[in-house]
């Protein structure tokens, strides 16, 4: 095994972390046209790319640790490091793939808190429903906690 192996499994977890933005991307479709009914399936495809990105990155660790081996770097090197001990055109090779894993990361993190803030939004206003029907309606204590109201009298003009 050596460099060229390396860089095959930097091109196919390149490739899964394309895909994971994809379904992410998928996933928040789902959520902004309130499809719940499609919501687990979607989140059960993010997480089995999510289980291939973490397989692929074991063996992408080992591959990473026998070419720094073989150069003399120390255990579990980083691609900067390896990008500067390795000859051109390795370096640039291995340069713009951990370029290319920091947009990635980015886009998949913001993706990601977006949808958070989806699925966050839509359970509140699934919380507020129930509660609004059960007659109670839930406000924050003096500490910050959640405090639900108990059921209020309400006044009725029947004259209305």
């Amino acid at each position: 095994m050596g460099l060229a192996d390396l860089s095959s499994i930097l091109w196919r977890e390149r490739e899964m972390l394309e895909l994971l933005l994809f379904k992410l991307e998928e996933e928040q479709l789902v959520l902004a046209a309130n499809r719940t009914r499609w919501l687990a399936h979607a989140t059960r495809e993010v997480e089995v790319v999510l289980d291939q990105i973490r397989r692929t990155e074991v063996v992408r660790a080992a591959e990473a640790e026998a070419v720094g081996a073989e150069l003399g770097l120390d255990a579990n090197p980083s691609l900067a490091h390896l990008a500067e001990a390795v000859p051109a055109p390795w370096n640039t090779l291995l340069r713009q793939h951990r370029t290319a894993f920091m947009a990635l990361t980015a886009e998949i993190q913001a993706l990601a808190s977006a949808n958070r803030d989806l699925l966050t939004a839509g359970q509140r206003a699934v919380r507020d429903s129930v509660l609004a029907m059960a007659g109670s309606v839930e406000t924050y204590g003096r500490r910050g906690q959640h405090v639900a109201s108990g059921a209020r009298t309400r006044l009725v003009d029947e004259a209305i």
